[in-house]
């Protein structure tokens, strides 16, 4: 026969943890069959009152993202995103990206000069605010 359960591994901010943990103790029963009956009592997926119920309990909590590392596992949460600063120096490529253009026509209009670019080499490379001001025409 199969087993009938299935494993939940959470973790629980301190505060809620020692209050699960006290009222397991004083019932004198285990967390895991305290969690159950909570469970079994207060949440149901299945009916329009439940859902609106368990709307009203996640609308209040902070809201967690999971992010699935590739090479570190994963990774439970809260973090802030900070976009990495805009390079004031493109290549070609981000310059075609910036522009909404292939890389192939922003060689050829910077061979051509109506692009504002230098050739470092055999690279080029861009200014980030001189290709704005050339798309609005200053």
């Amino acid at each position: 026969m199969s087993d009938p359960t299935a494993a939940l591994y959470v973790r629980l901010p301190h505060a809620e943890f020692d209050k699960l943990d006290r009222a397991a103790e004083a019932l004198r029963t285990n967390k895991k069959a305290l969690v159950t009956t909570l469970v079994s009592h207060y949440v149901d997926p299945d009916s329009a009152a439940g859902l609106l119920r368990l709307r009203a309990i996640a609308a209040a909590m902070p809201r967690r993202v999971t992010v699935d590392l590739p090479e570190q596992g994963m990774t439970v949460g809260h973090h802030a995103f900070t976009p990495s600063p805009r390079p004031e120096v493109l290549t070609p490529q981000q310059a075609a990206e910036l522009l909404q253009v292939t890389e192939d026509e922003v060689l050829a209009l910077a061979e051509a000069g109506t692009l504002p670019g230098r050739r470092i080499g055999e690279q080029w490379r861009f200014s980030r605010p001189a290709l704005i001001a050339w798309l609005a025409g200053s």
